[in-house]
């Protein structure tokens, strides 16, 4: 599907919700579009055909789609912060056994007492291969599932299957060697490395990695032409600091291939992200999903018009993007969490109303999605706004979002049974929840007061 005059172009939307992925990864944002223009600059050179650069480009954009599926195995084996520790091991070479080591020291149960770090990297070490094994499969059948969701080239969804194969056969899932990867499963590879040592170390420490990794981590020829080539376009790597990388990466799209995002595939997109996103941890697992049908059956019951309710739809598999930056070793926690932790966990609605607000077609959204924790008396977060500072809209979407979360399991306690939840919620209603919303979702849920039956 070709973009006219007008469309919606979907690398725009990609682009911009990458910036998800980056936070997910400990990534600085834009990780992914520099990956992007990294990755199709090579295949410039390649000279690959248009159809398969369509297929690349998303595949680039999309290669950390499965990353929150091994966050929380991630952070509990390390017993730290797994965006940190997703961050630096990009940085090491899996075939030393001395950085492997020192990596795993360093990253160990960070800031706990010394015999706490020793006994977590004992437990690491008996984990062994086989659970980072695990832990990347998981990250590429799920970025693939993400990437057929979107209707995007089946080769996008393999060059994403294969991000973490090495040219020597010592990489991960599947162990593939040489051309048994697929081409692009190698771009995605060598690009992702590439930038992350640019983005750390600069340009001359990026190639020379590059160039000592050839024949074990990479395809010999994709380095020569790094090397050669691409690592001369001194403008081009200049043009890759600061804001400036999203704003090229539509221009490097295939302009015969250019797709684009209808009304359905906006829906997609929402679905697929609310995957990612209920991903990073078991306990918010299809979390997004109920939250958008507990909110839609709300409108409903209050006569919201269609497409009022298909963008509280949307706001309702959205409204957790932010959680993506949040580390799983607070998402997970069994106790009580702390003033310092609990003042993280409030900016995961700062983060969605960011990420959110960077998609033309989702800004509407983007305010609706960051207002999920306000209350109507000023005491919620992020921006403490009151009752005449939030929508018809926000008020439902809030009374969902929390009725969904008392009605789940919770690392710190089981799910609560309808009549507990709306009991809790009660207390609440008129002070802190809207009236209003609360009486459409007891409609909802078949739940008829005593004053209302009076």
């Amino acid at each position: 599907m070709r973009a006219a005059t007008g469309e919606l172009r979907l690398s725009e939307i990609i682009a911009a919700l990458s910036h998800a992925l980056d936070i997910t990864e400990g990534q600085p944002e834009g990780h992914a579009a520099r990956t992007c223009l990294i990755g199709m600059r090579i295949a410039e050179e390649v000279g690959l055909p248009s159809e398969t650069r369509s297929a690349l480009f998303y595949a680039l954009l999309l290669k950390d789609a499965g990353c929150s599926s091994n966050a929380s195995r991630m952070s509990a084996l390390f017993g730290s912060d797994e965006r940190v520790a997703k961050r630096d091991v990009k940085l090491v070479d899996s075939a030393s056994r001395f950085q492997n080591v020192r990596f795993s020291l360093s990253h160990a149960a960070v800031g706990r007492p010394l015999a706490e770090r020793l006994r977590q990297f004992v437990a690491l070490g008996r984990a062994g291969s086989g659970a980072a094994r695990e832990m990347i499969a998981t990250r590429c059948e799920r970025g693939a599932e993400i990437a057929r969701m979107l209707d995007l080239p089946e080769l996008a969804a393999q060059a994403i299957a294969a991000l973490d194969e090495h040219w020597d056969g010592r990489g991960q899932p599947m162990g593939l060697r040489g051309e048994e990867i697929p081409l692009l499963g190698r771009i995605l590879g060598l690009a992702q490395t590439v930038e992350v040592f640019f983005s750390e170390r600069g340009l001359e420490a990026a190639v020379r990695m590059a160039h000592a990794r050839r024949g074990r981590w990479f395809d010999p020829e994709l380095v020569r032409v790094l090397r050669l080539r691409v690592a001369r376009d001194t403008p081009f790597w200049q043009s890759l600091r600061g804001e400036a990388a999203l704003d090229q990466v539509t221009a490097f799209e295939s302009h015969e291939q250019i797709l684009t995002a209808d009304d359905q595939r906006l829906d997609r997109i929402a679905e697929a992200f609310a995957k990612v996103v209920d991903a990073k941890s078991p306990y918010t697992f299809r979390h997004s999903e109920r939250v958008a049908e507990i909110t839609v059956g709300i409108a409903a019951t209050l006569g919201f018009d269609r497409v009022a309710l298909r963008d509280l739809r949307r706001a309702g598999l959205l409204h957790d993007i932010g959680k993506l930056g949040i580390s799983n070793l607070i998402l997970d926690k069994p106790s009580a969490l702390t003033d310092g932790e609990f003042a993280e966990v409030k900016r995961h609605a700062e983060y969605g109303e960011r990420i959110l607000g960077r998609v033309e077609h989702f800004r509407p959204l983007a305010e609706l999605a960051g207002a999920h924790h306000e209350r109507l008396d000023g005491s919620g977060y992020y921006l403490g706004r009151t009752g005449d500072q939030l929508s018809r809209e926000a008020r439902v979407l809030a009374v969902a979002d929390v009725y969904e979360a008392l009605t789940a399991d919770r690392p710190y306690r089981p799910a609560m049974e309808q009549e507990t939840a709306l009991g809790i919620m009660r207390r609440d209603v008129g002070s802190k929840l809207c009236p209003e919303a609360f009486e459409g979702l007891e409609r909802l849920l078949g739940v008829v007061r005593e004053s209302v039956a009076a």
